[in-house]
């Protein structure tokens, strides 16, 4: 590994504090005498951490060690059961070491990445998922509902309120009241619909229109019901599950985008 770039007495101070309950005393003891680290006292865990880094790297007179120590200690292995706690630290790491073009990946693993110069673009380095849906080019709109829970990787949260969006935007482009169901149900009729996706004039006009109203239904009842009424703790998400919930949610969002508010049209389609 090369000569990694020296970290700033402020951001250390900060990587400690965020990691300093992580671990026990003994488990930290652990952890720098694995990595080479020599301790130098301190009470408070994060002191104790912050003063062994300062000295490893003036010593070396570069981060290696540190970031070793960190992806050591960061390795999600110690994390079993805690994966919010785990997520919420690493960022909070992530932030800091981005300013060094420097990222603890998921699987504990250093990488490098485009260095941060600004407070956005470290929040945007330090968070994978919103990173991973950017480049999946996901609808906007998702982003805009979720992004306070993106920043904190709350998984869970996330994708409640990216399914809640859906619902939204029917409810503003119908100008319709109702929720889940029975929103959509009465805003997609094949009857006198409010919203079409086509003309309706064919039957196979006729199956989409269907088809896209059971998809609504779907998500409904798949992401919004489940997350909103069963414990986060009887509901797991990963990052994954989460990145294909939200790309079924954005093809949600791009066609509703193209819907068409007939309702107030003389001729309205059988």
């Amino acid at each position: 590994m090369s000569m990694l770039p020296l970290i700033s007495e402020t951001h250390l101070y900060e990587i400690c504090q965020s990691i300093a309950d992580a671990h026990s005393h003994r488990e930290w003891s652990m952890f720098l005498q694995e990595s080479n680290i020599q301790e130098q006292g301190g009470t408070p865990r994060w002191e104790r951490l912050k003063l062994a880094l300062i000295n490893n790297q003036k010593h070396y007179n570069c981060s290696n060690g540190i970031i070793a120590f960190l992806s050591k200690a960061l390795h999600p292995s110690h994390f079993r059961n805690q994966e919010e706690t785990y997520n919420k630290i690493r960022e909070n790491v992530n932030y800091h070491l981005s300013f060094y073009g420097i990222n603890i990946h998921e699987d504990g693993n250093v990488k490098p990445i485009k260095e941060a110069h600004t407070i956005s673009e470290a929040k945007e380095r330090s968070n994978e998922l919103r990173s991973e849906l950017e480049k999946r080019n996901v609808h906007t709109d998702i982003l805009k509902f979720c992004s306070p829970e993106l920043l904190k990787e709350n998984y869970f949260h996330a994708v409640l309120e990216a399914a809640k969006s859906i619902t939204d935007k029917i409810r503003e482009k119908s100008g319709l009241i109702e929720d889940g169901a029975d929103l959509i149900d009465r805003a997609f009729a094949i009857k006198n619909p409010i919203l079409v996706i086509s003309s309706l004039r064919t039957e196979p006009e006729q199956s989409e229109h269907k088809g896209f109203a059971n998809y609504l239904k779907g998500i409904h009842g798949m992401f919004r019901n489940v997350t909103a009424h069963a414990p986060k703790i009887k509901w797991a998400i990963n990052k994954n599950d989460a990145l294909d919930a939200f790309m079924v949610i954005s093809y949600a969002h791009r066609k509703l985008d193209e819907a068409i508010n007939i309702s107030n049209l003389n001729n309205k389609l059988p």
